[in-house]
């Protein structure tokens, strides 16, 4: 078993400077790269991830990807060879995640909030051009720097358009966030560049009104939510929001995938002019009743059921 490193260690030609996250299966450094002088970020599994055969795919395929993608949005990952164990070099950017944004500041202005959703559309199409999907697009994985310049990063369940099917059996560990996956792979399907529409849908909406569309506490709730209820109204939580946007916003969530918007390229457009939008004529569904109030009210029943069901029984006597 490799040793765990340490902030200040040298190993291979990089000094590690400090550590910048440390997460369940990898820690991430910030180091220099002693040939070059190039400041870089280092992705070192942990010892025991490294036996993980799920884990080690998913690793292999965001290096993979990151070698071969070469676009301002997208994070870059450094070639190098003869590694002495497995760890990933990237870019280092500076910046933090949009979910520390907007843990810091709730909802972000419209015009704030659209312009980062552009910047992540932007990147997006250039990975579907290319026949690569992400799959886990959420704010935790998107980087915003200086300016509100993002940078797409985990790539480890992403698929290229020809790979694989998912089986069901994998969904646990390969289909992406309950908050944030689309209908269709919660029913098991393997996701496109329209589930990636769907996320991003969702992180403007949660931008918009510092919350999630389908909220619940519970995972497997949140993706059944999207199966059978309907986004609370984004103009409930913002009033400020044009009925224009909330337009947008329908599209991208729209469940059926036949329905929904078909590329992030048009939902840009739409975002780009969104006074151009023609509003669709919606029937106005019930939204779902909260469960404690299905619980309260099956309570309340208890007393009566059982007083009707003695006077059943008195006048049977």
């Amino acid at each position: 078993m490799m040793p765990v490193l340490q902030p200040g260690e040298d190993f291979d030609q990089y000094r590690l400077l400090e550590l910048t996250a440390r997460g369940g299966m990898a820690s991430i450094f910030r180091a220099i790269d002693t040939e070059s002088g190039q400041v870089v970020a280092i992705k070192v599994p942990h010892p025991q991830a490294e036996c993980d055969v799920v884990f080690y795919d998913r690793f292999a395929r965001e290096a993979q990807i990151g070698w071969e993608m070469d676009h301002p949005g997208v994070l870059k990952v450094l070639r190098y060879e003869n590694l002495s164990r497995v760890y990933m070099v990237t870019e280092w950017v500076e910046g933090c995640l949009l979910r520390a944004i907007l843990e810091e500041e709730g909802r972000l202005a419209p015009a704030r909030a659209i312009a980062i959703a552009l910047a992540i559309a932007d990147a997006l199409e250039y990975l579907h051009a290319r026949g690569v999907v992400h799959r886990d697009l959420k704010p935790e994985n998107i980087m915003v720097g200086s300016g509100d310049q993002v940078k797409l990063i985990d790539f480890g369940i992403a698929a290229r358009a020809r790979s694989r099917r998912l089986t069901f059996g994998k969904l646990s560990s390969l289909m992406g966030t309950a908050d944030y996956i689309s209908p269709e792979q919660v029913r098991g399907k393997r996701g496109d560049a329209r589930s990636d529409v769907y996320a991003l849908g969702v992180i403007l909406y949660e931008m918009l009104t510092g919350h999630m569309p389908f909220p619940a506490e519970n995972p497997l709730v949140a993706m059944n939510a999207r199966l059978m209820d309907n986004p609370i109204p984004p103009r409930e939580s913002n009033p400020s929001l044009s009925p224009q946007l909330e337009e947008i916003l329908y599209r991208a969530l729209e469940r059926d995938v036949k329905h929904r918007c078909p590329s992030v390229g048009e939902l840009a457009c739409y975002l780009q002019r969104p006074s151009q939008v023609p509003i669709a004529e919606r029937a106005v569904l019930p939204q779902p009743v909260p469960k404690r109030v299905l619980i309260y009210s099956a309570l309340a029943a208890i007393p009566a059921f059982i007083f009707a069901l003695l006077l059943f029984v008195a006048a049977r006597q």
